[in-house]
């Protein structure tokens, strides 16, 4: 993939709940700017992709990609001092069994993410299926699983 990769690993993000540390939580982060190397036929009007996907819970209390998304996109904007109109935000859910011996499934999901932005803060999330042919990029972007770079 011809891109810049800028950040690909575990991120963490800080809720709003002081010591409690309500609202916080970490997930697996893809950020890639495919602005510097644009794949042949794409044409992004955002085009840094931030593809974000639950990891195992450290603690109870850590929250889902799902119930922060909001709050993750503003972090991450904040910390990768990304400008929110050039980011699309990516919800990736592996496909996933459940049930006496694994009989149920949910497959595999995409979704962009749009927000409407208020000063630097993301809200009302709007969820959509990803398209192509930007569904084939990131795809290849979770499937490669390269070391994990650190927190900012």
């Amino acid at each position: 993939m011809a891109s810049m990769i800028i950040f690909n690993g575990i991120y963490t993000w800080q809720g709003w709940g002081g010591v409690f540390r309500l609202g916080s939580g970490r997930c697996r982060l893809w950020i890639v700017d495919f602005a510097r190397d644009r794949p042949k036929g794409l044409h992004l009007i955002r085009p840094i992709v931030v593809v974000a996907s639950d990891v195992a819970k450290e603690n109870p209390a850590d929250m889902t990609v799902r119930s922060c998304n909001s709050h993750i996109a503003t972090s991450v904007a904040r910390d990768f001092n990304i400008e929110p109109a050039r980011m699309q935000f990516v919800e990736y859910s592996p496909r996933q069994t459940y049930g006496i011996g694994g009989g149920q499934v949910i497959e595999e999901r995409f979704e962009a993410v749009d927000f409407a932005w208020h000063e630097a803060n993301a809200m009302k999330p709007v969820y959509r299926p990803l398209a192509q042919p930007l569904l084939d990029l990131v795809r290849a972007l979770v499937g490669k699983q390269p070391r994990p770079s650190p927190s900012p």
